[in-house]
């Protein structure tokens, strides 16, 4: 018995090892569709948005609106500046990403399309990544806009803190488009969608608006890289779970 346990074990570790690369090459496979999944429903947003210019230009104005009405309703100064500006940007960003998002939305329900992108043969976990993807490139053409809008009407020097605004805005920015991403393929085919969006969305976005708010103060105020340590972790945690609960719950919220 010992002998032909023996005489086996090469075999079953051939077999073995062409198990795990039957394995590798699926995992491979899932990899290169979830990926072209991705990209296709990316590039399809952004091929509309680049003919109609809707998004953009709806949020872009309303963005530049607050931050022109903020400037006028208090007397600018140094103290101003770092009171005011920060919630100026980040309120922009909130409410544009809700603007955005319903109308990215509303595209879906048109002719079908949301019941053409049900029932197509990709993962749900692709859909949510590119309409995350596009979400998130949309938000960073507004905040292009309105930061240096803001930087103007509030004498904030972009020389100085543009760089480090900069990742504290893609950091803040990455989860608020996977949240409103998830929370809008929720609502999109309720009667009431524009008021449950804000009512639902808004509450589960505060801690990375608190964050981004309480960040962008200190460091308008004059803090360095270390001071702002705490907020990059607090935003970063934030992403990480609105990215893993979007890519899980995708698939369950639009087939129900």
């Amino acid at each position: 018995m010992f002998g032909v346990a023996c005489a086996r074990a090469p075999g079953d570790g051939t077999r073995l090892q062409g198990s795990e690369a039957k394995i590798q090459v699926k995992m491979a496979r899932e990899t290169t569709g979830f990926l072209r999944a991705t990209l296709a429903i990316a590039g399809k947003d952004l091929r509309i948005e680049l003919r109609t210019r809707e998004v953009v230009t709806t949020t872009g104005f309303f963005g530049v609106l607050v931050a022109i009405l903020s400037s006028m309703a208090y007397t600018t100064g140094p103290k101003t500046t770092e009171r005011v500006a920060p919630g100026s940007i980040w309120l922009t960003v909130a409410f544009a990403a809700v603007l955005a998002i319903g109308r990215f939305w509303q595209r879906e329900r048109e002719d079908a399309a949301f019941l053409a992108l049900r029932t197509a043969p990709i993962p749900r976990s692709a859909i949510f990544a590119g309409k995350a993807i596009t979400l998130f490139l949309f938000m960073l053409v507004v905040e292009a806009v309105v930061v240096p809008v803001v930087a103007l009407v509030f004498h904030v020097d972009l020389a100085e803190v543009g760089p480090m605004l900069a990742l504290l805005l893609l950091a803040g920015t990455f989860g608020v488009a996977a949240t409103g991403t998830l929370f809008g393929a929720m609502t999109v085919q309720t009667r009431a969608r524009d008021l449950m969006l804000a009512a639902v969305l808004l509450p589960l976005l505060s801690p990375s608006l608190l964050a981004g708010v309480a960040a962008t103060r200190e460091l308008l105020s004059g803090a360095d890289v270390s001071e702002l340590r705490d907020y990059f972790l607090i935003l970063g945690m934030f992403d990480f779970i609105s990215l893993a609960g979007g890519l899980g719950l995708f698939g369950a919220l639009i087939d129900d």
